[in-house]
């Protein structure tokens, strides 16, 4: 259920607040948000998900993209995430959390073909970031 992208980064699709003992169960420090709060009729609150954090002993951080697409903003937040110790990120499918992550690791300093090949490992395609992901590195 949970994608390893790299040592330090994992995603998920959808989780539910049962499912944050077992992330922590499994060494994550931190779960990332990655989806806006009423986004669908049947995903947990929130709030539900930062209550079960907090009572696991983990950091919750709360980053939604909708459909608007991503910013800057998101990305330096995904990347002060990064300093939270590893962290499960999770969005509907986990795309939009992969994403974020690329965009972050980027910036954060990260080769973009190395950050292709780990998304890749993972499943997820996010070669069509390559120009961002460049831009993004030179910064």
């Amino acid at each position: 259920m949970f994608i390893r992208i790299t040592e330090g980064v994992s995603v998920a699709p959808q989780i539910a607040p049962e499912d944050v003992a077992l992330a922590a169960a499994q060494g994550f420090r931190c779960i990332v948000n990655n989806r806006p709060d009423g986004e669908s009729f049947d995903q947990p609150p929130g709030a539900e998900i930062a209550a079960a954090a907090q009572a696991a002993g983990l950091d919750y951080v709360a980053i939604p993209i909708d459909h608007t697409g991503f910013n800057l903003d998101q990305v330096e937040a995904m990347t002060a995430a990064f300093a939270k110790g590893p962290l499960l990120a999770f969005c509907r499918s986990g795309t939009r959390s992969c994403n974020l992550w690329a965009l972050a690791a980027a910036k954060h300093g990260s080769d973009p073909q190395a950050i292709i090949a780990a998304a890749s490992q993972g499943g997820y395609n996010v070669a069509g970031l390559l120009p961002l992901l460049k831009q993004l590195a030179a910064r």
